[in-house]
């Protein structure tokens, strides 16, 4: 049985990926015309909050995590950026800095789009336009999910909702009954669910003593993405 029988897992998805898929090939001309493809090691930043943007990103291979640093310097990760999705355009697309930063989580390539060209290709295509109003909207809806998973859930179901969620997005070549490996930084899961790396590392253990899953390092390997899906109380 898929997943998407039993978890609504597009609530946690931006589906960015979306707004390229089958776009005319002229539209795509116009957009990829001067597009410049760039390396990032894990970590390597590939925009900062607060800076100008001069254009949007395309991830062509890889997973990037868009966050913001409190006035402690203390990380917060919004969301995990996808191979085939776009970041940074909300700051174009509103004439204003860049809301977060993005920066990558495993060696990545991504693809920089000129500012003139993103919006040369909006004006020209209505496709293209509806996409990202549409694509806009459902972030809305994300992020707000988001939030009330902060304010409702204790750390424990919040930590099985991102696991369920990141099962989906290092699903690379899956097949239905296969196990599926994240490969992410203790201190980055405890920034993407809110917590401190402390107790991330002790519900993992827990949820490694109930069989759920098995670490290797910094990869967790999950066993029985059902029992996370209960734990999350979604």
């Amino acid at each position: 049985m898929s997943i998407h029988q039993k978890f609504s897992i597009e609530q946690w998805d931006f589906k960015s990926d979306s707004v390229l898929v089958n776009l005319p090939e002229t539209d795509k001309a116009i957009l990829l015309a001067h597009q410049t493809e760039q390396y990032y090691d894990k970590g390597e930043i590939i925009f900062r909050e607060n800076s100008y943007p001069s254009g949007i990103f395309y991830i062509v291979n890889g997973k990037v995590k868009k966050f913001k640093i409190d006035k402690n310097r203390k990380e917060h990760i919004i969301y995990v950026a996808n191979t085939g999705e776009l970041i940074g355009y909300h700051a174009i697309l509103s004439g204003d800095r860049f809301p977060d930063s993005a920066a990558a989580l495993e060696k990545s390539i991504v693809a920089f789009i000129p500012k003139e060209d993103f919006l040369h290709a909006l004006s020209t295509s209505a496709l293209l336009g509806t996409r990202l109003l549409k694509t806009l909207s459902h972030e809305f809806a994300v992020l707000a999910n988001s939030l009330s998973i902060i304010a409702q859930k204790s750390v424990r179901e919040r930590l099985a909702l991102q696991l369920v969620v990141l099962r989906e997005k290092y699903k690379d070549h899956f097949i239905e009954g296969n196990t599926v490996s994240i490969n992410l930084s203790r201190e980055d899961l405890a920034n993407l669910v809110g917590t401190a790396r402390e107790n991330v590392v002790r519900i993992l253990s827990e949820f490694k003593e109930e069989g759920w899953l098995i670490t290797k390092g910094r990869t967790i390997v999950i066993l029985d993405v059902d029992a996370l899906i209960k734990v999350a109380n979604m």
